[in-house]
């Protein structure tokens, strides 16, 4: 076994094959870039070098930095994570060359499976079952255009280097399909340094299933069991969960036939996932078609280890370090149900664009880290890369954490992971945390109707839906602003401040803001002491106790609540068993005489760069027209115009960099 290790990512992954290798002995060094120096992966590692600037390729991408600083720190290996260099055949060399092991398959099965295009030639001649479509090597888009529509709409490009979503769109009609291509091409390119894509016929409800295989230098080779995955945007997963809902023990067993075939095939060694597209056929059975293998450890992987109470990354150092695998295929077994969320810093209400910002609070649901759920003994798990206070940049990938529950059946797991979810309190910059609950109350999820467009069929319950009420919020404000002044107050009777008059009550003020709209709240102490909230002309008798921490007991007439609330400066979050709501206490004679923002303006919702503007000065546009492509957590985001107008000035070049909140361009009437 290896004395040291070096990881060469970043955020959970890192943090996670951290405490592995501090629970096998072995010690570890971080890598880090500029806007990485006070993250949690470097304070968990034993040791920790610097490789660069920001942006991933000044720093986690440059990997003759990263050899040197296994080599400067006498690392024996490196582990590459997930994302970044994991799947980078040239890294897997250079690793090799230098004499420090790539914990990884060897150059040859990255090279093998790293085409989507090629991997699909090698699974047509193994007999593994493709969806029709084009997987050659001529990219000329007349004849992209032409096998389209050979095999009919709608279609399916993909970046044949990609993953992850990126260089991914579905295309419904041949009028759509050149600048679907364009746009596939500019991001694989950005993402993958390769614009080669593949075209296929678009599975019209297709459920994505991904098995787990497990190879040893001995020639060993079994596979973990599947992984459902269907639940996606923008081709991303959102929630995965094993075993896969409704798959037979015959089909199981088949789709793990095939996975390890496949690895096989390539000299596999290591851990890797054979992704397949399934589809349920006319007698209920499903039949499945190889998508690409990932070849390396995937983000979902905590599922599979739940339900069989293994740690992956540990058989990954085991292997690695030339040992045969820990099991055989007959000692493998299933136990339990386990399910995934993704917790991302992104806006589902708007697109679900990335966010950026500073998680000024972060609580998680109570949990044990890194130990065996298919006993029981850690049915809620936290995989987590960040602590309260880190800043979410436009550098990396929008994800936070994940969160991972266990059951003894699926429906144990879905109220585990609901009460997760509500226990999860992050502010400071938008989250989808509130958008996973939704997803997991669905009718669709929650009886397993699954296929990647679950989400566009559930939209109607899932997106612009309230949060809690105004009045909760009100009550988690006034209960707030009493617990402040009572630990203000001392032995002195003339230090009380609770409102006390000799004749009648004492009314105290509050202006609540809500998306944009004012409210005037008040707190009515009346004669017999007993206390009233007013939110415009509606009334609750009121009474708070403070729990400790952030916690109140709340009675908010016949209701009686357990809040939370978190204030920071004049926002205020209040979370309830139920939902969440973002309120302002709006100090009015601070904010006198602040005007309004230039409503000819468009600006930048995030940092990035400008990919291209659709529109040129002097153009009249319609309101939602496209006006520019941004570039930003490596993926492009589309400006559109918020009214009718003229484009009077572009204020930036294509291909600048642009602050958040900079003006693009400007519109006039």
């Amino acid at each position: 076994m290896f004395t040291k290790i070096l990881i060469a990512n970043r955020g959970e992954i890192a943090c996670r094959v951290a405490a592995t290798a501090r629970r096998l002995g072995i010690r570890t060094v971080a890598v880090y870039s500029d806007a990485d120096a006070n993250a949690k992966h470097v304070a968990v590692c034993d040791e920790a070098v610097h490789i660069g600037g920001h942006a991933p390729r000044d720093s986690y991408l440059r990997w003759e930095r990263i050899l040197e600083a296994a080599k400067g720190t006498g690392a024996q290996a490196v582990h590459p994570g997930y994302g970044f260099l994991s799947e980078n055949e040239a890294f897997a060399q250079a690793c090799a060359e230098a004499g420090v092991v790539f914990i990884g398959p060897p150059p040859g099965a990255i090279r093998a499976m790293g085409s989507k295009a090629a991997a699909k030639a090698l699974m047509a001649q193994a007999g593994v079952p493709l969806v029709p479509g084009y997987h050659g090597k001529d990219n000329d888009p007349v004849l992209l255009a032409r096998e389209a529509d050979a095999m009919g709409y709608p279609v399916l490009i993909k970046a044949s280097a990609g993953g992850g979503g990126k260089g991914m769109r579905r295309v419904d009609k041949p009028s759509d399909f050149a600048a679907a291509l364009a746009s596939c091409q500019r991001e694989a390119k950005a993402g993958f340094g390769d614009d080669h894509v593949l075209v296929e016929r678009y599975v019209t409800r297709p459920r994505h299933v991904e098995i787990q295989v497990f190879a040893d230098t001995q020639g060993h080779c079994v596979y973990l069991f599947e992984r459902d995955c269907s639940v996606q945007r923008r081709h991303q997963k959102v929630l995965e969960e094993a075993p896969a809902p409704g798959l037979s023990p015959a089909r199981r067993a088949e789709m793990g036939a095939a996975a390890v075939a496949a690895a096989r095939a390539v000299g596999y060694v290591g851990a890797g996932t054979v992704e397949f597209i399934a589809e349920e056929r006319d007698d209920g059975d499903i039949g499945f078609y190889f998508m690409e293998m990932n070849t390396r450890l995937q983000v979902e992987h905590p599922v599979t280890e739940a339900i069989t109470g293994l740690d992956l990354v540990e058989w990954q150092l085991r292997v690695a370090a030339g040992e045969p695998l820990p099991l055989a295929q007959d000692q493998l077994a299933i136990h339990g149900h386990a399910i995934e969320a993704r917790i991302c810093a992104e806006n589902p209400e708007s697109n679900f664009l990335p966010a950026v910002g500073t998680m000024d609070t972060l609580r998680w649901p109570e949990h044990v880290a890194f130990r065996r759920a298919a006993d029981g003994s850690s049915a809620v798990r936290v995989d987590a890369g960040v602590r309260e206070g880190d800043a979410i940049s436009p550098y990396y990938d929008s994800m936070i954490a994940k969160l991972i529950v266990w059951g003894e059946t699926r429906a144990q797991a879905l109220a585990r992971l609901d009460a997760a979810l509500a226990a999860t309190h992050i502010v400071g910059l938008h989250t989808n945390v509130a958008f996973l609950r939704r997803v997991v109350g669905s009718k669709s999820f929650a009886t397993a109707e699954l296929d990647t467009a679950l989400i566009e069929r559930e939209a109607g319950v899932l997106f612009k839906q309230p949060s809690l009420p105004l009045e909760i919020a009100a009550a988690g404000m006034a209960a707030h602003a009493l617990a402040a002044e009572a630990q203000e107050e001392g032995a002195d009777p003339w230090s009380r401040r609770d409102g006390f008059r000799l004749h009648g009550g004492a009314t105290r003020h509050f202006d609540l803001e809500h998306e944009g709209r004012h409210h005037a709240v008040k707190l009515a102490r009346l004669h017999d002491g007993a206390l009233q909230l007013h939110l415009g002309p509606s009334h609750w008798l009121f009474a708070s106790r403070p729990l400790g921490g952030d916690g109140y007991d709340v009675t908010l007439g016949a209701q009686r609540l357990r809040l939370q609330v978190y204030v920071h400066g004049e926002r205020v979050a209040v979370f309830a068993s139920r939902g969440s709501i973002v309120v302002h206490e709006v100090d009015v004679i601070a904010h006198a005489g602040e005007g309004a923002a230039d409503a000819g303006s468009l600006t930048a919702p995030m940092p990035g760069k400008v990919v291209s503007y659709l529109a040129k000065v002097g153009d009249k546009v319609a309101r939602g027209q496209p006006l520019a492509v941004m570039e930003a957590m490596k993926m492009e985001h589309t400006i559109h115009a918020p009214r009718d107008g003229e484009v009077a000035e572009l204020l930036y070049a294509v291909g600048d960099q642009v602050a958040e909140g900079g003006e693009l361009l400007r519109l006039t009437s």
